[in-house]
């Protein structure tokens, strides 16, 4: 059997963690024993240096690869403000010819749509950029929150860690789901996220609090957003009273310990659909307790039901594992 060849392009100013990331994916899938062989290649075939200042050494040049199963186009930092190297964007095109998968990294998607590999397509990338990528690009359907996305052989994701997102979709596409699974835990990922959950959440869009006991609490709700949370566990917790906290919430965060505790749940609960778990099954793990709280607060929050959105903004591959699941489930039932 010949071995899947994933492709990854480097250039100088690269963004090392673009590379990084998705490849050790890659390669921890192979030494589970996925059949990928790894390459790197640069414009010239001569070394690079990334973002980080540190030389890398690679295979050969972009124009010598023939063929590709998957190739990978990282970004960097220069991308979105700075007209891309024309060797760069040559070696791009070639191995778009060459592979038979694309996948972009984070403002990688700059050098995709700079040569018209995205147009009339839908794509993502990182939240700082999405915008500038609409405006310089309107023949893009740019999705400003998602962390990453397909259209045709084409795949776009969000920064650095959805890259190791899209990544692990890549291997689950290949492998299935089980071993998708097993490199996100070999490599300490917590919660293979899907590409539709959001670029956002609140524990990163809230700035944190200057005041111990206030980060005492919030440590505690993003520690187990699902644990017991009531306001007088937190205020234990913060050693002060409840008025206190309440009081500190505002002033900090702008919200009330209870309101804060249930979008935290809401963003979790969310990422559970998204995983194509079932409204009680997110609404238990994520500590919202009923599916009528978790339809309440999600109607509010997404204007759309939990089971609407998880039809509509769900992977694909989640709704695949969960009929596999459900097939080989009858198939025992049988036996």
């Amino acid at each position: 059997m010949t071995a899947h060849r994933v492709v990854f392009l480097t250039f100088d100013g690269v963004t090392h963690l673009d590379v990084a990331g998705p490849a050790e994916v890659f390669a921890e899938a192979r030494e589970l024993g996925a059949d990928y062989a790894l390459e790197y290649v640069s414009p010239t075939g001569g070394p690079i240096r990334s973002s980080t200042g540190m030389r890398q050494l690679v295979d050969r040049p972009a124009h010598e690869v023939e063929r590709a199963d998957t190739v990978i186009i990282p970004g960097g930092d220069l991308l979105p403000t700075t007209a891309a190297d024309p060797d760069v964007l040559d070696s791009v095109a070639c191995l778009i010819a060459a592979g038979s998968r694309v996948a972009s990294i984070c403002t990688g998607a700059f050098l995709l749509a700079a040569i018209g590999a995205l147009d009339g397509r839908q794509a993502t990338t990182h939240w700082a950029h999405t915008a500038l990528l609409a405006r310089a690009y309107p023949q893009i359907e740019v999705l400003p929150d998602r962390l990453f996305t397909r259209s045709g052989r084409f795949h776009t994701s969000a920064g650095v860690s959805a890259g190791i997102d899209l990544a692990l979709s890549l291997v689950e596409a290949d492998h299935g789901a089980d071993l998708s699974r097993e490199v996100a835990r070999q490599l300490v990922v917590y919660l293979h996220r899907p590409g539709g959950q959001s670029q956002f959440s609140t524990l990163l869009t809230v700035a944190p609090s200057s005041h111990e006991a206030v980060r005492r609490a919030t440590d505690a709700i993003a520690a187990d957003p699902a644990a017991a949370l009531a306001l007088d566990d937190l205020a234990r917790i913060a050693g002060l009273s409840s008025r206190h906290l309440t009081r500190l919430f505002r002033t900090e965060l702008g919200t009330t310990p209870a309101r804060f505790v249930e979008r935290v749940r809401i963003d979790l609960a969310t990422a559970f659909l998204l995983r194509g778990e079932s409204v009680a099954a997110a609404a238990s793990r994520s500590g919202l307790r009923s599916p009528e709280t978790l339809r309440r607060l999600f109607l509010a929050r997404h204007g759309v039901p939990p089971s609407e959105y998880r039809k509509r903004f769900g992977s694909s591959l989640d709704e695949r594992s969960s009929k596999l699941g459900q097939t080989r489930r009858r198939a025992g039932d049988t036996v």
